[in-house]
């Protein structure tokens, strides 16, 4: 099996058996299989990737409509990075299931892999996230029945798409606050006397929206719009380079409002900026029907390649943008592939693919955030912790996997669940029940959920170098009652705060708290480490049964929140 078969083979969740024996099948699970024939496919012979769009967005709606018992409507898409293309004669395989639903909305993961039936091969095409709302009905709004995890690989879907769910709800608001920052210190555009003018790559075109663009509820398919987009786009990117683009990147983008039969789409694409190796294109569709103003539908950001025949990028000519509206938008796009690269190194990497420390900056806040977060969600929904330890009702369970060990300890403490998170999300405080921390101060408070922290731990050996840390914390609170409070921690850099020749600096790749509210009164509180060198010296003994110091310490945690479950009440964010 290569490489590529088994990523596809690995995002798919495996078989996994009910108690009558059957294999079980998510109930929200739809299926699409299609062979590329030659009307799907552009002039090398390669599926449109606007036609597949269409395919994954009516695969997903599927979905979304067998949950929610009722039509719904595309609302938004993640970033979608297409790793390979897809030829005439190969099938499209493409899944499709409910991840979480919230209110009126679910999120949809879509995997689409690519068949070729002549070999029996199989591998990843690309691997999304869509979001869809509920219509109303004639009975009023429709209230989305929760989504129930029955595997380990739906349990972490359902867990991170409350993440993903919050970074989606602030994108817009970042996005703009970091092009603001990013292009106010870019300078002017640089001159080159062969660009290309930015004007030779307009592009609009109307389209009229048929019955067959449109779904049972005569709303325009997401997909036919996306479709629609990518066609002007591609036109666009083709005026640059005088050659054939292939697509490799769409940004999360957003339905700003509904398009219906009988509507006018009037789609403009223009390239913002080319780099050595890729261009980007900003696309916007705008909908009216009669003498009525223009509505906005959508707007979005596609990069695009132009592949030689060794399937290389080829270098791109320089473009010479627009006064004005036209400089602004080639400073955007700068500042947009700086986000873009963030996201895809942050967000899409796998967690032993990413470094111990990855430098911190505003530029990428979000991002190392939702990466601190996912990263305890998904040791949160291991299951397979094998139990080393246990002393006085506190467990300690170990997990080695890939070359890398894992350590939990769970104990069930008699405070609130809110009021145990405020407690410990102080990691001032947690010298007063924990030994390792001697030191512990605020670097940064970042914002309501993040804080930067630089923590002091004694040496292990007897006249040997303490070690400091350079930790984000980062906390979140239940999206609902079926997450739990949480607490991350990992290690990153900052400029201002080298290694000195004091301490060693120590790296925490994925450590923190889940605490779950069993009652009004009693918490369980459970403590993850994936172990790095610089943290295994402080818990091997304990893991090798040499010792029992993580009864000790988390016994006095215990014994920490028990005493300052007070009349105080819940802490304010400011407090901390």
């Amino acid at each position: 099996m290569t490489s590529e078969e088994k990523d596809a083979d690995t995002t798919l969740d495996p078989q996994f058996k009910q108690e009558n024996g059957e294999v079980y099948r998510n109930p929200t699970e739809v299926q699409m299989s299609q062979i590329v024939l030659p009307c799907h496919a552009n002039h090398c012979w390669e599926l449109s990737v606007g036609q597949l769009l269409k395919w994954m967005d009516s695969t997903a709606c599927l979905s979304a409509e067998r949950h929610a018992g009722c039509s719904c409507v595309t609302a938004s898409v993640d970033d979608i990075h297409f790793e390979h293309t897809i030829g005439v004669g190969q099938v499209v395989n493409i899944i499709a299931k409910v991840n979480r639903a919230f209110t009126s909305s679910m999120e949809v993961g879509i995997l689409v892999t690519c068949e070729d039936l002549y070999t029996d091969r199989q591998w990843k095409v690309c691997h999304a996230f869509a979001t869809y709302v509920s219509r109303r009905t004639e009975a009023g709004k429709v209230q989305l029945k929760q989504v129930i995890p029955h595997t380990q690989v739906e349990q972490m879907e359902y867990s991170l798409a409350a993440e993903r769910r919050r970074m989606r709800l602030i994108h817009a608001e970042i996005i703009t606050d970091l092009l603001s920052s990013s292009t106010a210190q870019l300078g002017e555009c640089q001159e080159y006397e062969d660009a290309v003018p930015a004007d030779k790559t307009r592009v609009e075109s109307v389209e009229l929206v048929l019955p067959p663009h449109a779904n049972h509820q005569v709303s325009t398919f997401g997909g036919q719009i996306m479709a629609w987009m990518e066609n002007v786009a591609t036109i666009a990117a083709s005026r640059l380079c005088n050659a054939h683009p292939t697509l490799r990147t769409i940004d999360m983008f957003h339905f700003r409002g509904p398009s219906h039969i009988g509507d006018r789409l009037v789609l403009k694409a223009i390239v913002n900026n080319a780099f050595k190796h890729s261009m980007e294109v900003g696309v916007c569709a705008e909908a009216y029907q009669g003498g009525e103003p223009l509505r906005h539908i959508n707007s979005a950001f596609m990069t695009f390649e132009v592949l030689d025949s060794d399937r290389k990028p080829r270098t791109l000519p320089h473009l010479r943008p627009e006064p004005v509206d036209g400089k602004r938008r080639y400073k955007e796009a700068i500042a947009r592939k700086k986000i873009r690269l963030d996201r895809k190194y942050i967000i899409s990497c796998k967690q032993t693919e990413v470094p111990l420390s990855v430098p911190w900056d505003p530029s990428n806040q979000i991002y190392l955030s939702y990466n601190n977060v996912s990263a305890l969600k998904l040791m949160d929904t291991r299951n397979n912790w094998v139990l080393t330890s246990e002393k006085n009702k506190v467990r300690l369970y170990t997990l080695e996997e890939n070359h890398t060990l894992c350590v939990k300890v769970e104990i069930y403490v008699g405070v609130p669940a809110e009021q145990a998170f405020h407690l410990l999300s102080d990691l001032r405080r947690r010298k007063e029940w924990d030994r390792h921390y001697e030191e512990c101060e605020v670097i940064n408070q970042v914002d309501e959920d993040d804080t930067l922290y630089r923590v002091v731990t004694p040496s292990v050996t007897k006249g040997g170098k303490g070690k400091d840390f350079i930790l984000l914390a980062s906390r979140r609170k239940p999206c609902d009652s079926r997450d739990p409070y949480l607490i991350a921690l990992r290690s990153v850099t900052l400029p201002n705060h080298p290694p000195t020749e004091d301490f060693s600096r120590g790296e925490v790749l994925c450590a923190g708290f889940t605490i779950w509210e069993e009652s009004s009164a009693v918490t369980k509180l459970t403590y993850y480490n994936q172990a790095t060198p610089g943290v295994l010296p402080y818990i091997s003994t304990d893991v090798a049964g040499l010792s029992s110091s993580f009864y000790s310490t988390f016994s006095a945690c215990s014994q920490f929140l028990e005493a300052n479950n007070d009349s105080q009440g819940v802490l304010p964010p400011s407090a901390f």
